[in-house]
């Protein structure tokens, strides 16, 4: 029989888990954050703070296989909040068996079931395997982000 896929709130007792998962996430985007990134971001996402970031993790078989974090906010453009997904990541050994798609449709339903108007999110021109996700999945806009750093 396989697996089944758990997909539930991130917990206390995940947080040696979810870090290596983190860390696996940066890499794949070639980036490096300091230890206290890690310690108050865990923190925000225990929190109980409805403006302060969540997450969810994907457990198989008593171990955490994938994460997303995720935030609700206001919008400009509707009376209702929205929800930025921040950040998905997926053990590579299980990339396209269903795992991403469950974390997104996960998310969306707490934003739905938190009165938001939708979910979107970004990813890097070069995330090839997760955009073919997305497309399935989602509508892709032709907005392109800016950033300005001091």
């Amino acid at each position: 029989m396989p697996s089944t896929i758990i997909i539930r709130p991130v917990s206390a007792d995940d947080e040696h888990a979810w870090r290596a998962l983190w860390t696996a996430y940066l890499d794949f985007y070639e980036t490096k954050l300091d230890d206290a990134v890690y310690e108050i971001s865990f923190k925000r996402m225990l929190s109980g703070d409805s403006n302060e970031f969540q997450g969810l993790v994907a457990e198989k078989d008593g171990a955490l296989v994938g994460l997303t974090h995720f935030l609700f906010h206001r919008s400009m453009w509707s009376v209702e909040n929205t929800c930025y997904l921040m950040d998905l990541y997926v053990d590579p050994s299980l990339r396209g068996g269903g795992v991403g798609r469950q974390l997104i449709e996960a998310v969306h339903k707490v934003a739905k079931d938190n009165g938001c108007s939708g979910t979107y999110w970004m990813t890097q021109e070069f995330n090839y395997k997760g955009r073919m996700l997305y497309d399935q999945v989602a509508t892709r806009t032709p907005f392109i982000k800016y950033a300005k750093k001091d």
